[in-house]
C-alpha cells in the first residue's frame, strides 16, 4: 500500500473503533514511528501531515532531525514535525535529546530525570514527559513497576523543568491484540490512582500506548497517544 493508503486505513479503524467505545477521534493523537524509514519517507510523512514523529534512539534520529526540522507539512497546514522520543534513553544522550524532542515518553528513573532536569535549566525549557511504566512485568522491557510509581512521582513533583503529563506502557509484541487489554487497563488505573493520590503538582492526563499489532485495543482502553509504526509508516 502507499503512505496515503496506509493513513486512509489506519484512520477508517480508529473512527470505527472510536465509534464503538464512545470515543472522540479529537482525543486521541497519532505519532508516526519513523525508526523504520530513512530521511526521504520521513519527509513523505511530515508532507502527508503527519506532523508527530517517534525516534527509538538518537544515532539513528540525528540525520532525519538535521534534515527535517524547521520543514513544514504540505498538508494545508505550516506545521513542523514535532519529535518524540520513544525509546529507552540513556543519560549520556541527553544532552543531545533535550532541546531537539518536544516530548519523552520513556521518563524510567531517577538518574533520567536528574539529567533531563539539569539540561532543561540550561536551556531555559520545561520538558512535557511520560513516566513509562513495566505493566506487563516482563524483564525484556523497560520501565517502573507499578509499585515503584507513586515514589517516583514524589521525586519529580520537586522538578520544575519537566512536565509529567502522563504515562506510557508496551505490552507484549507477541500475540493477539486482545493480550494487550490488561496492561492497557491497568496502565489508566494506574493514573487514575495517581490523580487521585495528587502526588504532582497537576493531575496527569495522558496515556501513551498502542502500537501497530494493537492499538484498536488501545484506543478502547483508553489512549490518547498511538505509536504507530509500520501500519501507517511502513518499512523502507
Amino acid at each position: 500500500m502507499t503512505l496515503m493508503e496506509r493513513i486512509d486505513t489506519v484512520e477508517q479503524r480508529l473512527a470505527e473503533t472510536c465509534r464503538l467505545s464512545g470515543r472522540d477521534r479529537q482525543e486521541i493523537k497519532l505519532i508516526a514511528v519513523t525508526k523504520y524509514v530513512g530521511i526521504e519517507q520521513t519527509e513523505h510523512v511530515l508532507q502527508a501531515g503527519l506532523v508527530h514523529l517517534g525516534e527509538n534512539r538518537w544515532q539513528d534520529a540525528e540525520a532525519k532531525w538535521n534534515a527535517i526540522s524547521g520543514k513544514h507539512s504540505e498538508n494545508g497546514s505550516d506545521a513542523e514535525a514535532i519529535w518524540h522520543f520513544i525509546g529507552s534513553l540513556q543519560t549520556n544522550k541527553v544532552k543531545d535529546v533535550i532541546g531537539k524532542f518536544t516530548y519523552i515518553h520513556s521518563l524510567d528513573r531517577l538518574s533520567l530525570a536528574q539529567a533531563i532536569e539539569r539540561r532543561a535549566e540550561q536551556l531555559g525549557i520545561v520538558v512535557p514527559c511520560f513516566i513509562q511504566l513495566n505493566v506487563s512485568g516482563e524483564d525484556s522491557k523497560h520501565g517502573l513497576a507499578p509499585e515503584e510509581l507513586h515514589g517516583f512521582a514524589r521525586e519529580l513533583a520537586n522538578m520544575t523543568h519537566i512536565d509529567p503529563i502522563g504515562l506510557m506502557t508496551m505490552a507484549p509484541l507477541e500475540g493477539e491484540a486482545e493480550q494487550s487489554r490488561p496492561v492497557f487497563r491497568g496502565l489508566r488505573q494506574l493514573r487514575d490512582e495517581l490523580n487521585t493520590h495528587a502526588l504532582l503538582r497537576k493531575p496527569v492526563t495522558e496515556l501513551s500506548m498502542g502500537m501497530s499489532g494493537d492499538f484498536e485495543v488501545a484506543v478502547e482502553e483508553g489512549a490518547t497517544w498511538l505509536r504507530l509504526g509500520t501500519v501507517l509508516v511502513g518499512k523502507s
